[in-house]
């Protein structure tokens, strides 16, 4: 069939950055390999795009002048540069609706010229950000398709890790369905993807043009043999991720500490944060301080080289929606075990790594401790593990793959091809007629 003409738009677009910016990059780049993609993104993004010589139709800066001052200054001195930050989710709405409207001013003529056949919205990803372009669309012929977006997954019970997190602004979440443009956001998208199960279950009033992709991806070319590895080395434990309460470095730690006690591991801890002091102050008070080294934040190469370099990806994230690095961890054959909860819990399984029940701080440590322990005795499940997560990686999560999938949203849109059958986990379990 022939390649789609795609006005793709994604504010947050960097291959040098991490986040948000990154999955925006990978996404639009995977689909100008296979259609006529004209990016529109914020002008900071627009050269390292172009560095990268992906086949974009055109790459379109869009800059927002003092308005990109104000958001500037506003990061630096209010928000610290906190990106994780969710009052700055807030203070970033009217920074993106001003992006869509100037978006819209500029190239009004060429959509209703019928240059394009499809409009999507990759970043930014949260769903309480509404959509200026939806609503402007509204009488056009050309469908507009939103995603993948991910968020509003609840704060957990029984973790301190989460209370000291949450923020203030989290029981106001439900007010962004009261905000302009966020009723037509969703009511005018033809197609809307979504990147986890619980963002399912938030829109499923909008099942029948509902589609599970998940957020994250990984290149191929990650994906390398591994030399297995000698059955009486010490095991590399590794987490990555910004040092903050919910990411819960520190109940990696107390579950590796048993191993790591007496030489039977070293844990190596990739990421920066306000945690870092009080993660410091726990190796030494459980006697893992020798164990454990801290590399603070390490450019995305180098971190993709100590995620190969690991045996183990410990990432018991109390609340991660995409959970990136555990994607990575899979296709660097890095056996990952994670929360049962949120977007990695979508991800792994039984056969690739490990999934600790979200009950309590104890139970997860004791559960981590348990599974650790269990590989270090028994490497060959190890090796098992590591193998089949890469042809897991090779076969479901790769960005040409979502990038495939993705197409067959857009061409459903445009009465090109069936309705395609994309589901999240629970909700494939469950029309099998099992529980949820």
């Amino acid at each position: 069939m022939k390649p789609l003409r795609i006005l793709l738009l994604s504010e947050q677009n960097n291959p040098d950055w991490v986040s948000v910016p990154l999955v925006g990059y990978h996404h639009s780049a995977a689909l100008a390999q296979m259609h006529q993609v004209t990016l529109v993104t914020h002008v900071e993004n627009a050269a390292a795009v172009a560095r990268k010589n992906v086949p974009f139709a055109a790459i379109i800066p869009c800059s927002l002048g003092t308005g990109d001052r104000i958001f500037a200054w506003g990061v630096k001195h209010i928000f610290k540069y906190d990106y994780g930050s969710q009052a700055l989710t807030a203070f970033r709405l009217p920074f993106y609706w001003a992006f869509e409207w100037k978006v819209w001013k500029m190239l009004r003529s060429r959509i209703e010229a019928g240059d394009f056949d499809v409009v999507l919205r990759v970043t930014p990803v949260a769903p309480v950000l509404p959509s200026v372009m939806a609503w402007c669309l509204r009488r056009s012929k050309v469908p507009f398709v939103i995603g993948p977006i991910n968020g509003g997954l609840p704060w957990p019970k029984g973790f301190e890790q989460a209370t000291r997190q949450r923020e203030w602004i989290s029981s106001l979440r439900f007010l962004y369905r009261l905000l302009p443009f966020a009723r037509a956001t969703y009511r005018n998208a033809q197609a809307i993807i979504v990147g986890s199960s619980q963002t399912y279950t938030e829109y499923k009033s909008y099942a029948h043009k509902l589609f599970f992709i998940p957020e994250n991806g990984i290149r191929e070319d990650m994906i390398r043999e591994r030399p297995t590895r000698p059955a009486q080395k010490k095991l590399e434990f590794l987490f990555v991720g910004r040092l903050v309460p919910f990411k819960a470095c520190d109940l990696a730690l107390k579950g590796a500490a048993p191993l790591l006690k007496v030489g039977r591991a070293q844990f190596k801890v990739v990421g920066e944060g306000p945690e870092r002091a009080r993660l410091e102050a726990l190796c030494q008070e459980l006697g893992i301080k020798d164990a454990v080294s801290f590399t603070g934040v390490l450019p995305h190469a180098e971190a993709i080289q100590a995620i190969a370099g690991a045996d183990v990806l410990v990432f018991p994230s109390v609340r991660e929606f995409g959970g990136g690095v555990v994607f990575e961890a899979l296709a660097c054959g890095t056996v990952p075990i994670v929360s049962d909860y949120g977007g990695p819990g979508d991800i792994v399984h039984d056969e690739i790594g490990y999934k600790v029940p979200l009950s309590d701080e104890a139970s997860s440590v004791a559960r981590i401790s348990e599974i650790l322990q269990t590989l270090d005795k028994n490497r060959q499940k190890l090796e098992e593990l590591s193998k089949a997560g890469q042809a897991f990686a090779r076969l479901r999560l790769s960005w040409e793959g979502k990038a495939q999938q993705t197409t067959a949203v857009l061409r459903w849109c445009l009465h090109q091809g069936h309705r395609p059958a994309f589901l999240p986990p629970s909700v494939r379990v469950s029309s099998l007629g099992k529980s949820a």
